[in-house]
């Protein structure tokens, strides 16, 4: 594979890379299996979530459209 981030849309491509960073919890060290993350938008911004399976924590990031 050649790391190169596939999709349709930029957003895609964003989740694709964010995807690709550490699977690692920044509160507890636990290593995640799936790290996917999960995208909410209000229209103006695009967060993205991923909450870590052993202590709960939330990573988020925020674009702004």
């Amino acid at each position: 594979m050649s790391g190169k981030a596939i999709g349709t849309t930029a957003l895609d491509r964003l989740r694709d890379r964010l995807d690709r960073t550490s699977h690692v919890c920044s509160s507890c060290g636990y290593v995640h299996s799936d790290p996917s993350w999960k995208a909410v938008t209000t229209g103006s911004q695009v967060q993205y979530r991923r909450t870590c399976d052993s202590c709960g924590a939330v990573a988020q990031r925020t674009y702004q459209l």
